[in-house]
C-alpha cells in the first residue's frame, strides 16, 4: 500500500484524501489542530505546528511521499527531507521560487513569462516614491505570508502612504510594490505534472471576489480566445519555469489591453478549482496524487459548464449547518461540499456549492439560490 503525508489537514488536504482513498492509499496528516477538516479521515494524525522539524521529518520517515496543501510552511525541513532521501513534491526548490512573492514575480520575469512591474520596498520614503513609478493606485505587499487579501493594501493617494506601511508591519516583513492593474477578468489555470512527465491544464476559470476572497468561479470562462490561449501558455511554460509537479494554480488578470499577466502562483490544489470534481472527468485532487505517484494523468476535459460558490463565514458560531434540505432542492445538480470545521469566523472558509448544467447562467442561478439556503449557527 502506497503511504502518502500531507503537511496541512485542512479542506484542500481533506480533498486529496477523499479523492486518493478509490485507489486504497494511506495517509498521514501534519496538522496543529486535533479536530482540523482531514483528521475525521486521515490514517494518522500528527500534530504539530507547521515550523516543527522534528515532526516534519516523522512525517516523512512514516510515508513514501510528502506533499503539502499551503505553501507557508518550512522549506528549510523539506530541503532536509530530501537530503535524507525523502521524496516531496512539489520540491523544496519550487516552493523557495514561490513561497516569497518578490522572489516568485522575480524568477517569472526571468524565465521571460508576463508580470505587472514591481519592486521591493525597504523603507518608508522607497513606498512614497511608488507613485511616480506606477501613478495612482499603487498595490503594496508583504511577500511572504499573505493570503485572501491578508498582506495587500491598495494606496490610492499620497496620504495613505503612511497608513498602509503601518499596515503592514512597518518594515518587519519583507514588502514589494506593484502596478495597479486595468483587468478585464480575473482568470485562473490550473496545470498538473506528474513526475512522470505528463502534463495536463484544467479548462480556465473565471473568478469574482467578495472583500478579497472568492466568491465564485464559473468555468468555461467568458474570455477572448487571445486570453485563452495566452492563459493556456503560461501555465504550460510556468510549470516547467519553476520545475513544479503536482498541481499549480496560476492565477492571472485578462487585461483590457489583450494581455494576459500572472499575478500569483500556488503550487498546490487550488481554492478555484474546486469545480473540477464534479465539472471534470478528473478532479485536480486527484491528478495532484496521481502526479507526485508519477502515474499518467487524468483526463482534464469539462464534462458540463459548471460554477463553484464559497461558503464564507459572517460571524462567530459554532459550525451547526442549517438548510442542507432546502439547497439541495434547488436543483438535482447542486452539490454542497461542507468542510468540518468545528466553528464558524467571519471570512473563514466552512465549504462551497457546486452545480452543473447546460449554461453557466443556469448554473449561477442555482449556486445562488442553493447558497441562500445554508448557514450556520449555534
Amino acid at each position: 500500500m502506497r503511504k502518502i503525508g500531507i503537511v496541512g489537514g485542512g479542506q484542500l488536504g481533506k480533498m486529496m484524501i477523499l479523492d486518493a482513498k478509490r485507489l486504497d492509499y494511506y495517509f498521514v496528516i501534519m496538522d496543529p489542530a486535533p479536530d482540523c477538516p482531514a483528521h475525521s479521515i486521515a490514517d494518522e494524525h500528527i500534530v504539530a505546528g507547521f515550523d516543527d522539524m522534528d515532526a516534519m521529518l516523522e512525517l516523512a520517515s512514516k510515508v513514501d511521499v510528502v506533499t503539502f496543501e499551503f505553501e507557508h510552511i518550512n522549506v528549510e525541513a523539506l530541503k532536509v527531507m530530501e537530503k535524507e532521501g525523502h521524496k516531496v513534491f512539489p520540491s523544496s526548490e519550487t516552493l523557495l521560487h514561490i513561497q516569497n512573492k518578490y522572489e516568485q514575480k522575480k524568477w517569472l520575469k526571468e524565465h521571460g513569462l508576463p508580470v505587472p512591474d514591481f519592486h521591493k520596498i525597504n523603507n518608508l520614503e522607497e513606498l512614497k516614491s511608488a507613485h511616480e513609478k506606477y501613478g495612482f493606485p499603487v498595490i503594496l505587499k508583504t511577500c511572504t505570508g499573505g493570503y485572501d487579501g491578508k498582506g495587500n493594501y491598495v494606496i490610492n493617494n499620497y496620504d495613505e502612504y503612511e497608513a498602509a506601511y503601518k499596515a503592514l508591519g512597518a518594515g518587519r516583513l519583507p514588502l514589494m510594490a506593484e502596478e495597479c492593474i486595468d483587468f478585464e477578468k480575473e482568470i485562473s489555470v490550473l496545470v498538473c505534472r506528474s513526475t512522470n512527465g505528463d502534463i495536463k491544464v484544467f479548462p480556465i476559470a473565471e473568478n469574482y471576489h467578495k472583500n478579497s476572497i472568492l466568491d465564485e468561479t464559473l468555468v468555461p470562462a467568458a474570455i477572448t480566445k487571445s486570453h485563452e490561449e495566452q492563459a493556456m501558455d503560461i501555465a504550460r511554460r510556468a510549470v516547467k519555469a519553476f520545475n513544479a509537479y503536482g498541481m499549480l494554480c496560476i492565477e492571472l488578470f485578462a487585461c483590457k489591453d489583450g494581455r494576459v499577466l500572472v499575478n500569483e502562483l500556488a503550487p498546490r490544489p487550488h481554492n478555484s478549482g474546486h469545480y473540477t470534481i464534479e465539472g471534470c472527468v478528473t478532479s485536480q485532487y486527484e491528478n495532484h496524487i496521481r502526479a507526485i505517484l508519477g502515474l499518467p494523468l487524468g483526463d482534464t476535459s469539462l464534462i458540463k459548464p459548471v460554477v463553484m460558490k464559497n461558503i464564507i463565514g459572517t460571524g462567530s458560531s459554532a459550525a451547526n449547518l442549517h438548510g442542507l434540505t432546502e439547497a439541495y432542492l434547488c436543483g438535482e445538480n447542486v452539490k454542497v461540499h461542507i468542510y468540518g470545521k468545528s466553528t464558524v469566523s467571519k471570512g473563514r472558509k466552512m465549504g462551497h456549492i457546486t452545480v452543473t448544467a447546460e449554461t453557466v447562467e443556469a448554473a449561477l442561478e442555482k449556486a445562488r439560490k442553493a447558497h441562500s439556503k445554508i448557514y450556520f449557527s449555534d
